[in-house]
């Protein structure tokens, strides 16, 4: 066995791979031993085949299978001897491969080419500035989180006369042309329409001023104009609501009108939990910034990160063999195109750039991410979402459920890492670089991230 590695340049090499008769005549021989001893063969008894019909039979693929695996063994063992940390996977070289007959010849030389990540090193020092942008938390920021909370935990509660934001509670009776109940129509009871939802502004307004025990004659499908919506109303098939073009009669039961929660200890408690320390409207607008601040202060983060990986791809030229990347994207990717795999092949080539960036300066940096650290980001994700639902006081169990939920899942666990990873090299970047600050308002950096 000969196997021998040549550099074209940096990044493209070619590995040649001999392999003689001795380095699977033994295999070779024991394999068609056990295929005689197994095979049946009409004519002769199991095991007494002649070893010459059956190396005519199996002899061919069987040389080829045990080819293929040194070739797989050997040149996986090359690689990592040489300490090569190559780029896809070696491919075969048809240009200099020369022919080769597995009935007649015995040594066969097979030649693949290789491409090599490129050595990255990448300077990081107070002399390099990257613009950093703080986001500016306004009054009316705070105003539309209040409104928000004030409405999320509002309720309905009973009033005398409807207004046209009131919800009316009642019961249906579907009618004929003539205005008569219809014998076994539709009548579904107890359903609660909003006043503000309503369309048609002549039925809408013959809701604004209705009272108990009221009743409203009108077509819900010309109210509503959404025929799913109704069919959900009515409780009937999406067929029946497709067809339906009748008249109700709406009695009346209650009238409910929204009201906001008012601010309160008692809001703030729900919010936060029975031990808060929130207890004003003060309070609560400031611990109300405190959230808005951490929110933007990720969105700050996540443009850093996005604006530091763009700087750095563009001031280290990471040379990428790109012929063999397309030969091998074309090679993994059977269904695809070469038209297709040009088109996304710039942003290919800055992720694959990205990622030999991004490794240089962890490994310069010694960044590992710990299982620990793992566990709490996945804990800080599911706080997020109950967070989304209004929800703050989640029980430790309930948290820790959710993270081992997310780590049994392979690519979710996969992502958190690669997150965390991530985090850790533009944490590394915004440390040793010099930052540009500037404030701008959310409508500037929105204007930005477009």
């Amino acid at each position: 066995m000969n196997i021998t590695r040549e550099n074209i340049d940096e990044v493209n090499a070619v590995i040649k791979l001999l392999i003689e008769k001795a380095d699977y005549e033994k295999e070779v021989a024991g394999k068609l031993k056990e295929y005689r001893q197994q095979a049946s063969i009409p004519g002769f008894r199991p095991g007494k085949a002649p070893a010459g019909l059956i190396q005519k039979r199996f002899g061919t693929s069987v040389l080829v299978e045990e080819v293929n695996k040194l070739i797989s063994q050997n040149l996986s063992k090359f690689l990592i001897e040489e300490k090569l940390n190559i780029l896809g996977e070696p491919l075969p070289n048809d240009a200099q491969q020369n022919d080769f007959s597995w009935e007649t010849d015995e040594n066969f030389e097979f030649i693949f080419d290789i491409a090599i990540a490129p050595d990255v090193t990448v300077t990081l020092d107070k002399e390099s500035e990257f613009k950093y942008y703080n986001i500016a938390v306004s009054d009316e920021m705070i105003d539309q989180q209040v409104e928000s909370a004030v409405s999320q935990l509002g309720q309905n509660v009973p009033t005398d006369v409807a207004s046209d934001n009131s919800s009316v509670r009642g019961n249906f009776v579907q009618l004929d042309a003539e205005g008569n109940e219809v014998e076994g129509g539709i009548q579904p009871e107890n359903i609660l329409l909003a006043v503000d939802m309503m369309k048609d502004k002549e039925i809408k307004a013959s809701f604004v001023g209705s009272k108990k025990d009221d009743i409203i004659i009108f077509d819900p499908v010309k109210a509503f104009e959404n025929r799913v919506e109704v069919g959900h109303m009515l409780n009937i098939s999406k067929e029946e609501a497709e067809e339906l073009n009748s008249q109700f009669r709406f009695n009346v039961t209650e009238i409910l009108q929204f009201e906001k929660a008012e601010l309160n200890e008692d809001l703030f408690k729900k919010l936060y939990g029975e031990e808060t320390e929130v207890k004003t409207t003060e309070d609560f607008r400031a611990r109300i910034s405190e959230e808005i601040a951490t929110n933007l202060t990720h969105s700050s983060e996540h443009k850093f990160a996005l604006d530091a990986r763009d700087t750095l791809i563009e001031k280290n030229e990471v040379v990428l063999p790109e012929v063999f990347l397309k030969r091998w994207l074309v090679a993994i990717n059977k269904e695809l195109t070469i038209e297709q795999i040009e088109k996304d092949f710039d942003p290919f080539i800055q992720d694959l750039q990205w990622q030999l960036i991004k490794d240089s300066i962890a490994k310069e940096n010694e960044l590992q991410v710990s299982t620990e650290e793992a566990e709490d980001f996945a804990k800080q994700m599911a706080r997020a979402q109950y967070n989304q639902y209004g929800i703050y006081d989640i029980p430790d169990e309930q948290l820790d459920s959710f993270a081992k939920m997310m780590f049994e899942k392979p690519e979710e666990k996969e992502r958190i890492y690669k997150k965390l990873h991530e985090d850790k090299v533009i944490a590394v970047v915004k440390e040793k670089v010099s930052l540009a600050e500037s404030e701008v308002s959310q409508e500037e950096f929105n204007e930005m991230m477009k």
